[in-house]
C-alpha cells in the first residue's frame, strides 16, 4: 500500500501541488506573524537593555514606556548625594524629552507616526549590556545653545552633514528652533533605534527650552562598582532619595518594559493571526475539495485494491498518508515563505517609519512547531472525510463500470446547517442582550457558527443562484450556456464547497466595508453636530505639541476661544484607560458635547465625566466615586456626567486640565479647537494662524469639513490594510476554483472528448468552462455579500452606543465586489479551459 500511495503522489503532482499551495499560504501567514513579532520584540528588547543602567533613579512610576509624557523631575542636588556612594562606580544625570523631531532638508519630518523623537543630554553611562549607551561617532559634542548632535541614521535620512543648520520641532517653549549639527552619535553597539530619532543637546541649553530653567533631571543612571550587585546599589541609593523618588535595579526596569512592549506586540501578533486563521479555513475548503475529487477519480482503483485484499484501514491510511505528505511539504515551504513575508512586513512598516533594518528575524522552535501543527492538522482533517468515504467501497464494486463513492445526504447537511444557523442566531441574540466585550464576543461567535451553517447548506441554497445564472447563460450562449449550468448543478457539493471558500473572504470584506462606511458616516455626523469651533489644530504625526502654539493663537485679534484638548493614560480598577482633558468653559464654547446625564460645565478639578459605553459597563451614576491612578499618584474623583463619545471627543473619560497636570502629565496639547469673534473674517483668522504654524510640519490647521475628511482618511487607511490581509484568503479561494475546474476537466475527460466529437468547438469548450467558473464565483460572491450585509448591519447596531451610530451600506462598492468576483471567475478558468480545449478527441473518448 505504501508503494501504491507513493505512486499516486508522483502521478498526481500538479493536482496535489495546488492543494499544497493553500497550505503554503496559510502556514506562511502563521509563521510570518510570529517571525515578524519576534523580530520586532528583539529590536525593542535591544533598545530597552541598551538604555538601562545598573540602577535607574526616577520619580516613582516614571522611567517606563507608559510614562513618556511624565512631567515630574528629580532635583539636581540628588546627583551629588548619589555620587558620594562608595558602591557607585559612576553616576550621571539624564534629561530626556520626547517629541523633538528633525525636519529634513526636504521640509518633511524625519520619523514620527509611531517611532518617537527623543532628545537627551550626552553622558558616558554604560548600560546593563556593558556597552556605552551613546557614543560619539564623528564630529564633536554640542557645547552650548544652538548646537546639537544627531544619530547617524537620522542625519542620513534628513540629508544633513556636520556643520549644517538643522531645523527642529519641539514640545518646549520654542515650538521650532534651528541648531548647528556639530557631531554624529551612535546608540549602543549596533546603533539600531527602530526608526526613532535621537537628538543630543548640551544640558545647559535643555533647561530653559524644556524645563523652564529649573536645575533638574528626568532621571539618574548609576553604574555599580565591581563586586556590588544592582540590589545593593539600589538599596543604598534609596536611603538618600527624597520622597517620591525611587531607585530600581536595571534588570527589573528592563523586564518591566519588555513585558509592556510584549503586550503591545502581542496585539499585533493576534491581529495578524486572525487573518492567518481565515486563510487556513479557506484553504481547508480547497483541500477537502481536492481530496474528494481525487478519491472519486480513484474509485475504481480503490475498489480493486479492496477486491485484492486491502482492508478499509489500509485504504484509509493510504489517503491520509498522501494528505500527510502534502501537509508536510506545504508546511515546510510555508515556513520559508513566512520568513519572506516577515521581510515584506519589515518593508511595509519601514514605509511608515518603523525601521527594522538592523533587526534579526529569528525562526524560533515555537514558530516551527506551531507552523507544522497548523499545516499537518488542517490537511489531515480536510482529508479525513474523503478517506473515510474511500474506505467504504465494497470489493464487489470493482466488478462494475461505474464505481460511485457513497455521498452523505444533502438533507442531512441541510439539517445540520439549519441547526447551526439557529444556534448562531441565538448566540447573536444573547450578545445583543449582553453588554461590553462579552456581548460582542457572543455576537462574533454567532456569526462564525452561522457562517459554518450556511457553508453546509450552500449546496441547496446555491441552486437558485446557479439556475438564475443558467437562464441568462442559455439566452446569451445557447447550448454552451445550458451545458455550463448543468455541469455546475451536477455536483452541488463540489460547486458549493468551492464557492464557500470565496464566500468566507467576501463576507469579511463586505462586513468591514459596511463598518468602515458606517464609521465614516458616524464621524461626519458627530463632527457636524458636535463641533462648533471654526478651526481645529491637530498634530499630523499623532503626538502632543507645544502649548506655546495655543498661547500665540489666543493672542491674535479676532480669536475668541482656544480650547485645549489634552490626552493621557491612566488606570481605573486595575485597567488602563484613555483620558481626555479640557477646560469646561472653553470646551463648551467650541464643542456641543452630547450629554446623557449632567452638563459639560460640571467638569471640575475633582470631577470626571465618562462616556455612555463605560458608564453602562461599569454601572456608573452621577456622584459615584472613581479612583484615577496617574503617574504622580491616585486622585479620588466623582462622576459628574455622562457624555457620548465621538470623533470630536476622542476619549472614554474627561477630566480637567488641572487633574491631568496634577497627575504628572506634561501640559502639551493634542488638539486645539478655535472659534473667532462673530465679526472677524474667517479667511483672515485662518491666514494668521497659518503664519504661526507654517514652519511646523507636525501640526495642521483644518476647518470642520477638512477635520471630518482627515478622520475619514484614517478609517480608509485601516480598511485598505484589512482588504490587503483578506486578499490572501481570496487568493486561496481563487486557487480553489482553478483546482476544482482543473480536476473536473480531468474527471470529465471522456465527456469532453464526446462533446468535441459531436461538434463542440474548442472556443465553445473554453467558454463552457469559463461560464462554470463564473457560476462558482458569482455564487460565492452572492452568498458572501448577503452574509456580509447581514453581519455588518448587526455589528453596527451592536456598537451603535460606541460612536458608530449611523448605518451606511456602500452599495456601489459591494456591487463592484460582485463584478470583480465574476472577473475572477473568468481569469481562474483560463488554464483549465485551455487544457480542456487541447485534449485530443480520440484519446479523450477512449479514456477510462
Amino acid at each position: 500500500m505504501l508503494k501504491v500511495t507513493w505512486r499516486n503522489l508522483v502521478a498526481r503532482k500538479l493536482r496535489l501541488a495546488l492543494s499544497g499551495f493553500a497550505i503554503v499560504l496559510g502556514v506562511a501567514f502563521v509563521a510570518g506573524s510570529f517571525i515578524f513579532t519576534d523580530a520586532l520584540g528583539g529590536a525593542f528588547d535591544g533598545i530597552i537593555k541598551g538604555t538601562t543602567a545598573d540602577v535607574e533613579v526616577a520619580p516613582k512610576g516614571a522611567g517606563d514606556f507608559s510614562s513618556a509624557e511624565d512631567s515630574r523631575t528629580v532635583p539636581a542636588s540628588v546627583l551629588a548625594d548619589l555620587k558620594a556612594l562608595p558602591d557607585a562606580a559612576a553616576v550621571a544625570g539624564n534629561d530626556q524629552v520626547q517629541g523633538v523631531y528633525v525636519i529634513g532638508s526636504g521640509g518633511k519630518v524625519v520619523g514620527g507616526n509611531g517611532p518617537p523623537g527623543l532628545a537627551f543630554n550626552y553622558t558616558t553611562t554604560k548600560a546593563i549590556t556593558g556597552n556605552q549607551i551613546i557614543t560619539l561617532a564623528s564630529g564633536s559634542l554640542p557645547t552650548g545653545p544652538g548646537e546639537i548632535a544627531l544619530d547617524e541614521a537620522s542625519a542620513d535620512k534628513a540629508g544633513y552633514r556636520i556643520g549644517d543648520s538643522v531645523p527642529l520641532v519641539t514640545p518646549g517653549t520654542e515650538p521650532r528652533l534651528e541648531a548647528k549639527l556639530t557631531g554624529l552619535v551612535k546608540f549602543g553597539s549596533e546603533g539600531g533605534l527602530v526608526g526613532a530619532t535621537l537628538t543630543i543637546f548640551d544640558r545647559d541649553a535643555m533647561l530653559p527650552l524644556f524645563f523652564h530653567g529649573r536645575d533638574v533631571y528626568t532621571g539618574i543612571s548609576m553604574t555599580a562598582a565591581d563586586g556590588v550587585s544592582q540590589q545593593q546599589l539600589a538599596d543604598e541609593a534609596n536611603k538618600l532619595l527624597p520622597t517620591g523618588v525611587t531607585a530600581r535595579e536595571g534588570d527589573k526596569v528592563a523586564k518591566d518594559n519588555e513585558d509592556a512592549i510584549g503586550q503591545a506586540l502581542g496585539f499585533i501578533n493576534i491581529f495578524l493571526l486572525v487573518f492567518a486563521a481565515v486563510a487556513v479555513v479557506v484553504g481547508t475548503f480547497l483541500i477537502i475539495n481536492t481530496f474528494s475529487i481525487l478519491v472519486a477519480q480513484r474509485s475504481r482503483e480503490l475498489a480493486l485494491l479492496r477486491a485484492m485484499g486491502a482492508s478499509r484501514r489500509q485504504v484509509n491510511r493510504s489517503v491520509l498518508t498522501e494528505a500527510f505528505a502534502v501537509g508536510l511539504i506545504g508546511s515546510t515551504i510555508g515556513i520559508g515563505a513566512g520568513y519572506l513575508l516577515a521581510i515584506g512586513l519589515k518593508g511595509l512598516f519601514g514605509a511608515i517609519g518603523l525601521d527594522l533594518g538592523g533587526a534579526s528575524f529569528p525562526v524560533l522552535p515555537r514558530t516551527i512547531v506551531i507552523s507544522y501543527v497548523v499545516g499537518l492538522v488542517v490537511t489531515m482533517i480536510a482529508a479525513y472525510l474523503p478517506a473515510r468515504r474511500a474506505a467504504r467501497i465494497a470489493p464487489v464494486a470493482a466488478m462494475r463500470d461505474d464505481v460511485a463513492l457513497p455521498e452523505a445526504s444533502l438533507r442531512r447537511r441541510m439539517i445540520v446547517g439549519a441547526v447551526l444557523v439557529v444556534a448562531g442566531v441565538a448566540s447573536m441574540a444573547a450578545g445583543f442582550a449582553g453588554s461590553g466585550g462579552k456581548g460582542l464576543s457572543l455576537i462574533g461567535l454567532g456569526m462564525l457558527v452561522i457562517l459554518v451553517g450556511v457553508a453546509l447548506m450552500s449546496p441547496v441554497l446555491g441552486r437558485p443562484v446557479v439556475r438564475g445564472l443558467g437562464v441568462v447563460y442559455t439566452r446569451l450562449f445557447g447550448t454552451v450556456g445550458t451545458l455550463a449550468t448543468q455541469n455546475s448543478l451536477r455536483n452541488p457539493r463540489r460547486t458549493a464547497a468551492t464557492a464557500s471558500a470565496l464566500m468566507i473572504g467576501l463576507t469579511l470584506v463586505a462586513l468591514m466595508s459596511i463598518l468602515g462606511q458606517s464609521a465614516k458616516a458616524s464621524t461626519d455626523k458627530a463632527i457636524n453636530e458636535t463641533l462648533t469651533a471654526d478651526f481645529v489644530l491637530s498634530n499630523a504625526i499623532g503626538t502632543p505639541f507645544s502649548a506655546t502654539i495655543g498661547n500665540r493663537i489666543a493672542k491674535l485679534d479676532g480669536v475668541q476661544t482656544v480650547a485645549r484638548f489634552r490626552q493621557g493614560l491612566g488606570e481605573i480598577d486595575g485597567n488602563q484607560v484613555f483620558l481626555g482633558a479640557a477646560d469646561a468653559t472653553q470646551l463648551a464654547d467650541t464643542l456641543n458635547v452630547p450629554m446623557t446625564a449632567g452638563q459639560v460645565g460640571d467638569l471640575a478639578d475633582k470631577v470626571i465625566l465618562v462616556d455612555t459605553t463605560t458608564a453602562d459597563s461599569k454601572n456608573y451614576a452621577i456622584g459615584d466615586p472613581v479612583d484615577l491612578k496617574l503617574q504622580a499618584g491616585t486622585q479620588h474623583l466623582t462622576v459628574g456626567g455622562v457624555f457620548k463619545a465621538s470623533a470630536a471627543v476622542p476619549a472614554n473619560y474627561l477630566v480637567s486640565l488641572h487633574t491631568l497636570a496634577k497627575g504628572g502629565i506634561k501640559p502639551n496639547d493634542s488638539l486645539l479647537f478655535i472659534t473667532k469673534d462673530p465679526g472677524a473674517s474667517t479667511s483672515a483668522i485662518h491666514d494668521e494662524i497659518e503664519t504661526i504654524t507654517k514652519d511646523l510640519p507636525t501640526v495642521t490647521l483644518k476647518d470642520q469639513q477638512e477635520f471630518a475628511a482627515e478622520q475619514s482618511k484614517q478609517i480608509d487607511t485601516f480598511l485598505y490594510i484589512i482588504y490587503a490581509l483578506l486578499g490572501l484568503a481570496v487568493i486561496i479561494a481563487v486557487l480553489g476554483i482553478i483546482n476544482t475546474l482543473a480536476l473536473s476537466v480531468i474527471e470529465r475527460t471522456r465527456e469532453v472528448g464526446l462533446l468535441r466529437a459531436v461538434g463542440l468547438s474548442r472556443r465553445q469548450l473554453r467558454r463552457m468552462v469559463r461560464l462554470e467558473s463564473v457560476a462558482i464565483s458569482v455564487l460565492g460572491a452572492v452568498l458572501g455579500m448577503t452574509m456580509g450585509i447581514v453581519f455588518g448591519v448587526a455589528l453596527q447596531r451592536a456598537i451603535a452606543d460606541q460612536g458608530v451610530d449611523v448605518l451606511a451600506i456602500p452599495w456601489l462598492r459591494l456591487v463592484i465586489f460582485v463584478l470583480l468576483a465574476a472577473l475572477v471567475g473568468v481569469l481562474a478558468a483560463v488554464l483549465p479551459a485551455r487544457r480542456a480545449a487541447k485534449l485530443n478527441v480520440l484519446d479523450a473518448i477512449t479514456t477510462e
